[in-house]
C-alpha cells in the first residue's frame, strides 16, 4: 500500500511539473509564428545586405526577393499579433527582476512595431514609384493608392534603412538577454518558446 501510494505522489507531482511546464510555455502556433518570423527577418536582412553590395544587374532581382520576403513578414506578423490577442501568452517568471519584466516588456513592442512598420514603409515606397511587389512570381502585391512620388519614395527608404538597423540591434539585444538566461541565470527562459527543456517559473 505504501509503495503504490509513493507512485501516485510521483505521478501527481510529474503530472503538476508538467502542467506547470506546459503553462510557463508558449502555445505551439505562437512558437511556430515566432521562429518563422525570426528566419525570415534575419534571411531578409542578409537578401538586402546581397542587394546592397549587387552589381546594378542582379541587384533588382535579389531585392525583389528582398520585397516578398519583407511583405511574407507583415503577415505573419499580423496572424501572430491575432493570435496573442485571442490567445493570452505566458506570464513572466516569477523570480524576474522589476527592470528585467520592464525591458522585456518594451523590447517585445518595439519588435512588433518594426515588424509592421518596415514592410508597411517598404509597401508604401514602393507604391510612391508605381511598382506592385512580385510575391516570388507567384503574383503581384498590389500598389496602394498614393501618388507617384519618387522622391517621396527615396525619403521613405531611408527611413525603412535606419529601421532596419535598428530592427538588427535589437535583434542583437534579444540575443544577449537570451545568453544571460541561458548561461548565467540558467533559469530556461529559452525554452518558453521551444516544445522542450525545463522551464523556470
Amino acid at each position: 500500500m505504501l509503495t503504490l501510494r509513493r507512485i501516485i505522489n510521483c505521478a501527481n507531482l510529474a503530472f503538476m511539473d508538467t502542467q506547470a511546464s506546459t503553462r510557463a510555455r508558449y502555445s505551439r502556433i505562437a512558437m511556430l509564428l515566432h521562429w518563422l518570423i525570426a528566419i525570415s527577418v534575419i534571411v531578409n536582412w542578409r537578401i538586402a545586405e546581397a542587394g546592397e553590395h549587387a552589381a546594378k544587374a542582379e541587384k533588382e532581382a535579389i531585392m525583389a526577393n528582398h520585397f516578398a520576403l519583407g511583405m511574407v513578414v507583415l503577415i505573419l506578423t499580423v496572424l501572430r499579433i491575432a493570435w496573442r490577442l485571442g490567445n493570452k501568452p505566458p506570464p513572466l517568471a516569477m523570480h524576474l527582476k522589476a527592470w528585467e519584466v520592464a525591458l522585456a516588456r518594451v523590447t517585445h513592442s518595439l519588435f512588433y512595431i518594426l515588424l509592421i512598420a518596415l514592410p508597411l514603409l517598404g509597401w508604401v515606397a514602393m507604391s510612391s514609384y508605381g511598382q506592385a511587389i512580385d510575391m516570388f512570381g507567384l503574383f503581384d502585391w498590389p500598389v496602394l493608392p498614393v501618388a507617384k512620388d519618387v522622391d517621396l519614395a527615396g525619403t521613405i527608404f531611408d527611413v525603412h534603412g535606419v529601421l532596419g538597423s535598428a530592427m538588427i540591434l535589437l535583434i542583437g539585444l534579444h540575443l544577449l538577454g537570451v545568453i544571460k538566461h541561458l548561461f548565467i541565470d540558467r533559469d530556461g527562459n529559452l525554452f518558453r518558446m521551444l516544445p522542450f527543456g525545463k522551464v523556470k517559473s
